[in-house]
């Protein structure tokens, strides 16, 4: 598991819903499981940058005038990695107001210059439904004239 591999320390489950990763997840060493939901309220609590991020089957789901919001949100709070999964197709459920739960339906080479933008990406491997991504933060360090750097 990466977390053992990496010796992960702070993971933030970002979407963490009913806490599905939270209930499965185990590591052979002590963890620090942070979880966040904005549409779950005892999970809405703003959360603090992680030495880990997983974002799994969200990101496909956020309405699309947040989505570049969200992203830069995941960049600011990934210290070190980043793990996600979005999904490229529909889903089988539709919101009460009858549009498919997936808002975002698009191919993985939409979604690439997204996370090029902003993380150091490791690898992006298809998968049936859609894609997986690794990633490392952008280094934040400036210059002395204020340009960012990395």
């Amino acid at each position: 598991m990466i977390i053992d591999r990496m010796g992960v320390s702070h993971l933030l489950d970002y979407g963490c819903g009913q806490l599905s990763l939270g209930k499965h997840l185990k590591a052979n060493h002590p963890l620090k499981y942070q979880a966040y939901d904005p549409g779950v309220e005892k999970y809405s609590t703003p959360p603090v940058p992680a030495e880990m991020v997983a974002c799994i089957d969200v990101l496909e789901h956020i309405e699309p005038d947040c989505l570049e919001a969200v992203l830069d949100d995941l960049k600011r709070l990934t210290e070190g990695i980043l793990f996600a999964t979005v999904a490229t197709g529909p889903a089988r459920k539709t919101l009460s107001d009858g549009r498919n739960a997936h808002l975002i339906q698009e191919p993985m080479s939409w979604w690439m210059p997204k996370f090029f933008e902003r993380f150091d990406v490791q690898s992006m491997t298809r998968t049936e439904h859609g894609f997986v991504i690794v990633a490392y933060a952008k280094s934040q360090l400036q210059a002395p004239n204020g340009e960012m750097l990395g």
